[in-house]
């Protein structure tokens, strides 16, 4: 589906973001884009989609170089970014001034998104909540039925019962031939949708792998104490969660955001681990 060779990529001269960047992702997946701010999480988006251009390296999406914004390429991406601007009309003309562009858009899809998500479909746009907002833009872009759906901080403006319904949605939206990647620093708003972490640090890619195999490889408990087998640990209120390597096969839960913080304190022990 994409696949990215030596990109290298800045914003200004001679100070990049990314430096020899590779990375390739596949059909069938959801992934998560992991990383602090400023670690180049919606320029790396941005660079999938053609909306911005590499200084060197390349960038396959599909077949095609997302830099020529070709209809043929455009018509199967959807992105959702973080911020957004929508006009003074309702929900139906904004769906027949915008659906024209994406030709399997499904319009029972997206009248039972908005259902699901609670929407006063008689309320103009500019009227609704920022949450209400973000809702109407995710429903639209997986009403698209594009083949690659970029999301880049979806779950911001949205309550709790939002985010379970966003999760919910997103789980049932993946198709063996669709990609989605949502990019995100609130790491535990993806519990339990992705399959595949992406970490970004340090200009390249600190960490891609399966949830499967981080959780063969790590293991993620509490402990009383800490000893030399604890690769990373936080205090808490019975001892710490810590971070092991998965020695003797143990099952638990990955904790997102205690990995996130491991990556970035001890990203020389891990990376063996994963290499």
């Amino acid at each position: 589906m994409i696949k990215i060779n030596n990109l290298n990529f800045g914003y200004r001269k001679n100070q990049l973001l990314f430096k020899n960047m590779s990375m390739q992702l596949s059909t069938g997946h959801i992934y998560g884009l992991l990383g602090k701010n400023g670690a180049g999480k919606s320029t790396l988006l941005k660079n999938i989609a053609g909306l911005v251009y590499a200084d060197s390296g390349s960038m396959d999406v599909m077949g095609y170089d997302p830099s020529k914004r070709q209809p043929a390429l455009l018509t199967e991406i959807c992105f959702i970014p973080e911020e957004f601007y929508l006009p003074s009309i309702k929900i139906d003309a904004f769906v027949k001034a915008n659906a024209a562009f994406y030709p399997n858009f499904d319009h029972p899809y997206f009248t039972a998104l908005l259902a699901e998500f609670d929407i006063p479909v008689t309320q103009k746009l500019i009227d609704m909540s920022y949450g209400q907002k973000k809702k109407v833009i995710i429903a639209f872009g997986l009403a698209t039925q594009a083949k690659l759906v970029i999301m880049d901080e979806p779950t911001n403006g949205l309550d709790i019962p939002s985010k379970a319904q966003f999760r919910k949605i997103m789980a049932s939206a993946l198709t063996e031939d669709r990609c989605i990647i949502i990019s995100t620093h609130q790491v535990r708003d993806l519990d339990n949708l992705i399959d595949t972490v992406i970490m970004l640090d340090e200009n390249s890619v600190a960490l891609k792998a399966s949830v499967e195999e981080i959780t063969n490889r790590l293991c993620f408990k509490r402990v009383k104490e800490l000893d030399d087998k604890v690769i990373y640990a936080e205090p808490s209120l019975a001892g710490y969660n810590a971070v092991m390597q998965n020695f003797h096969q143990e099952d638990s839960k990955l904790d997102l955001e205690l990995l996130f913080n491991a990556v970035l304190a001890e990203k020389n022990k891990l990376k063996p681990i994963f290499n």
